[in-house]
């Protein structure tokens, strides 16, 4: 329970964080709709810590597409460091279509 709550409470200080410093990039890095934003960034620190305290996992991973997984797990198999990068990249783009799909109504 310690272990999750600590992930829980660093992951709502990096939101936080990331909403008042760029709003549109954290709303594509956090993968949350802008009145999820509205409300982290509203958050008390008490209310972080009694959020953070509950036995619940307050982020989850969003690579559940095996093509992504494959772009980002391709280690080294290419000779080229450009062709990896551009693999880093393709899996970007798929990871920000997949946020635009699920903030349209």
């Amino acid at each position: 329970m310690s272990e999750i709550r600590e992930t829980n409470l660093s992951y709502l200080i990096l939101a936080q964080r990331l909403i008042r410093e760029d709003r549109a990039q954290a709303l594509y890095r956090l993968g949350i709709p802008d009145g999820i934003a509205d409300l982290l960034e509203a958050l008390t620190p008490s209310q972080l810590l009694r959020i953070a305290s509950g036995s619940q996992l307050m982020c989850r991973f969003r690579f559940d597409d095996e093509l992504v997984w494959s772009l980002l797990a391709d280690h080294g198999r290419s000779a080229e460091r450009d062709e990896g990068s551009a693999r880093r990249l393709h899996a970007s783009i798929l990871m920000a279509g997949k946020f635009d799909e699920a903030i349209q109504p």
